[in-house]
């Protein structure tokens, strides 16, 4: 059975990554500075086990962007967004706000915040998140959630806690969901 995708007016094809993305969203985060690289087998984990929780968009078969993230296990309510990369060819489109929003929307009703967290320097994300939490008619709250020094030894700048919500729902019109293979 094959499986169902989301396609846009800009012939940008959305759907949930497979095990075989996880080399191509390997590379595409390499690409995306400032992003943490993390390894491929933790890509590919992200294609495979935390598949409803992450978007695939694909443009003329090249990968144009990816969001991973997943569900917080003790706040069921709470979708973590734990990367958001766009191919440096599809910059300057929305396609992040277009892949969190239709992320967003998969997860249905039950979802009523989004979390992630962001450096200070990281404006693409700010701007991303900010317009996110105005489409979604939702707050945006920040405090510090792994400090450079306490955390991370200075190794690594401090991460803030980005959280938007309460909402009911997107703003977005219902999409077709993207089913499983």
């Amino acid at each position: 059975m094959s499986e169902i995708t989301n396609t846009d007016q800009n012939n940008i094809l959305f759907r949930k990554p497979n095990s075989t993305d996880g080399n191509r969203v390997f590379k595409l985060i390499n690409e995306c500075k400032p992003l943490d690289v993390n390894s491929m087998y933790c890509n590919l984990l992200q294609c495979t086990h935390f598949r409803d929780t992450a978007i695939l968009a694909e443009s003329q078969g090249q990968l144009a962007g990816f969001v991973s993230g997943y569900r917080v296990p003790d706040q069921p309510d709470v979708l973590f967004v734990w990367q958001v990369a766009v191919a440096p060819h599809a910059r300057g489109q929305g396609l992040a706000s277009q892949m969190l929003t239709r992320l967003i929307e998969q997860q249905g009703p039950l979802i009523r915040f989004v979390h992630t967290s962001i450096t200070a320097t990281n404006e693409a994300s700010w701007s991303t998140f900010r317009r996110l939490a105005r489409d979604l008619g939702a707050e945006l709250a920040t405090e510090v959630m792994f400090d450079q020094q306490q955390h991370f030894g200075g190794a690594h700048a401090t991460e803030t806690l980005v959280s938007i919500g309460p909402f009911a729902k997107t703003a977005t019109p219902s999409l077709e969901p993207l089913e499983k293979q």
